[in-house]
């Protein structure tokens, strides 16, 4: 068997042959080429005083790595009323994890473990909820009905989710496009993973059982940034209400994507909205190449229900290399396996996302599924070659491997080889039939990993628990009438006001636009100076100061007290680093360490004519000194609350 192969090549070559771009130079129309598809699953932690079936405080999170107590379980599939396995169950089973959950006795209590029935459901959660899916257009239901969802993934200890419609068929008017809303769901929140490495997964449980509302829309998005400006509306809307918790965790969304042809890849738990525009757009692009290779395979692999590998163990003590991950395997005793791919060659080193290839999606499941850390196999289309053309062909011949063949070479504890090879056998056929249903973990740099099998659809059932909860239309319309306005409308009035595009996000993300309308509606205060104020300097200076905060209070009696004594607005851009550094000073206090003074208007004035008389021009950068900016410069850090710097500025062109 010859082995020399020109991996990086082929990587470009079915790169090209995908018709990848960069996110950047990609068009509607290249979208539109691939049947780019999408649609979001947005989850948000309300703010309630109890989790939703106890009475234990929510939001109350420990911080420290001590506990009270851990429990440790085993998951174990059972056959369904129809005689089924889930996909998800028989998936998790093979991993053979063993699940500690760690509990603080101030956060947790006998219901999290199944081992107490549920309280009646959080009226005040299903409150907030109900308010959120008036403003999300929506149908409330006449009763809510209370259901099971299976969660085989340890993250919940009773192995289901409590949930409940609130709200079906809905609308979010975005400035350009609607898009459409399958439901609103009010739902208990899971465990917060600490650890999964080998066959051990670790939970914390302060989150267990948090309200939370998930927000699903229809696969209505066509590009990537239809997808974040869809995202971005959803939870604009629901921190318009004030009744949902914000900051790290409080927040996550899950977005499906597929193109034409592929499937529903459901990325899971993207944290951050701007990671939404790569991702989707590379998940796109994976599994169009994921079909070329199928269609590539096909031409090759005739009888696809008898292939299969072929595998033999190896002695270490013939293998010398210089990839350290596998060095280490054979000094800690570790099994290793030859796996021969029937006609594969090319197909290891296919482009599936950047710098990514096929052989990425093997071991990332030998990671997930036969609970083998990465890296844990080695192979013959590597960009980096692990073992030299003579050490390949040598073990080649141990499974009687072809020219046509590709070859692996995977590295783990004994026990875990069988799984090892079952899992690289199962995706290479899958590899045959298409895109594989699974869920896939973000990261920051647009690409995804495998993180589990995809649930099947019949995993809800009823709570047998709970009695169904009417809900009497005069409460609906009653709740309908104190409803804020829609995000739409505050968008337009933005809009109206002038203000600079890029201050929007931050204003609705950081709900900041109820102050800045009270300011402008109370105070007189120009509405875009306000926008500019809140989404560019508050921005600007929490940011780098972390932890630090405003509040709506502060910022209005901020501009109050400079009304009250006269002084131009733009005096509040030199205040704010003093008052977010110390935000229980008073602001008398403020004016003087920044050594502001009052200067009357004819003051300015007057000192305009001296500099303008006084003025001599000065050489800079091959061009004389501008007169205007120059007395500008001169007068700005006295000027700045004393005039508006807009009518200085005239009376200086003027002269």
């Amino acid at each position: 068997m010859k082995v020399k192969f020109d991996a990086r090549a082929n990587y470009e070559k079915t790169k090209q042959e995908a018709g990848y771009v960069n996110r950047k130079e990609a068009t509607q129309e290249t979208y539109d080429r691939i049947g780019f598809m999408s649609g979001l699953e947005v989850h948000q932690q309300l703010r309630t005083k109890e989790k939703l079936f106890c009475h234990c405080p929510a939001g109350k999170f420990n911080k420290s790595d001590d506990f009270d107590a851990e429990i440790i379980r085993h998951m174990r599939p059972t056959l369904s009323e129809l005689g089924e396995y889930d996909g998800t169950a028989l998936m998790e089973f093979k991993t053979k994890k063993e699940i500690i959950y760690r509990i603080k006795n101030e956060t947790a209590c006998t219901y999290e473990v199944d081992d107490t029935p549920p309280f009646p459901l959080n009226r005040e959660a299903l409150s907030h909820a109900i308010d959120i899916s008036l403003l999300s257009k929506l149908n409330i239901v006449g009763e809510v009905h209370i259901t099971r969802k299976q969660y085989l993934d340890g993250s919940i200890p009773t192995g289901f989710q409590r949930t409940a419609i609130i709200g079906v068929e809905g609308e979010l008017p975005l400035p350009n496009k609607k898009i459409r809303l399958i439901q609103l769901s009010i739902e208990e929140d899971s465990c917060r993973e600490i650890s999964d490495i080998g066959h051990q997964r670790i939970y914390k449980t302060d989150r267990l059982g948090m309200p939370l509302i998930e927000t699903v829309t229809y696969p209505d998005c066509v590009n990537p940034d239809e997808v974040k400006e869809t995202c971005n509306y959803i939870r604009f809307l629901n921190r318009s209400t004030g009744k949902v918790r914000t900051g790290i965790g409080a927040g996550r969304q899950d977005v499906n994507v597929s193109c034409k042809g592929g499937t529903r890849i459901e990325i899971k738990g993207v944290a951050h909205t701007n990671w939404i525009p790569e991702l989707t757009h590379n998940e796109a692009f994976r599994q169009w190449s994921l079909l070329l290779l199928r269609d590539q395979l096909n031409q090759v692999i005739s009888d696809k229900e008898n292939w299969h590998v072929q595998t033999a163990g190896i002695d270490p003590n013939q293998l010398a290399s210089t990839f350290e991950a596998l060095n280490k395997a054979i000094e800690k005793g570790e099994a290793l396996r030859i796996v021969r791919l029937p006609k594969f060659k090319g197909a290891l080193s296919h482009f599936t996302q950047p710098e990514m290839t096929f052989a990425n999606e093997i071991s990332d499941r030998l990671k997930v599924i036969a609970c083998i850390e990465k890296p844990n196999m080695i192979h013959t289309e590597m960009f980096e070659p692990a073992l030299n053309e003579q050490q390949w062909a040598t073990l080649g011949k141990l499974v009687d491997a072809e020219e046509s063949d590709a070859l692996i070479l995977v590295f783990g504890p004994i026990e875990d080889m069988e799984t090892a090879i079952e899992t690289i056998e199962e995706r290479c056929k899958m590899a045959l039939e298409g895109i594989p249903e699974e869920t896939r973990k973000s990261f920051e740099n647009g690409t995804t990993i495998f993180e589990r099998v995809l649930p099947g659809a019949d995993r809800m059932y009823p709570d047998t628990d709970s009695a169904p909860i009417p809900l009497a239309i005069d409460y609906i319309e009653s709740k309908r009438k104190n409803l804020p306005e829609d995000i739409i409308e505050r968008y337009n009035k933005l809009k109206k006001w002038g203000a600079p595009e890029d201050t929007y996000t931050y204003i609705f993300s950081k709900n900041y636009f109820p102050v800045i309308r009270e300011i402008h509606e109370k105070l007189g205060v120009d509405g875009k100076l306000l926008a500019v104020f809140v989404g560019q300097r508050v921005k600007h200076l929490l940011g780098q100061n972390p932890g630090a905060t405003l509040s709506d209070k502060t910022i209005f009696d901020l501009f109050e007290f400079l009304k009250s004594e006269n002084i131009d607005y733009r005096l509040a851009w030199q205040m704010l680093p003093d008052l977010i550094a110390q935000p229980e000073r008073r602001f008398d206090e403020i004016l003087k360490a920044i050594n502001f003074s009052k200067i009357p208007k004819e003051e300015l004035e007057k000192k305009i004519a001296d500099l303008a008389a006084n003025y001599k021009p000065v050489k800079k950068t091959n061009q004389m000194q501008n007169k205007q900016n120059w007395i500008m410069g001169q007068l700005r850090k006295e000027a700045v609350g004393n005039v508006d710097m807009k009518q200085l500025a005239t009376k200086i062109n003027a002269i």
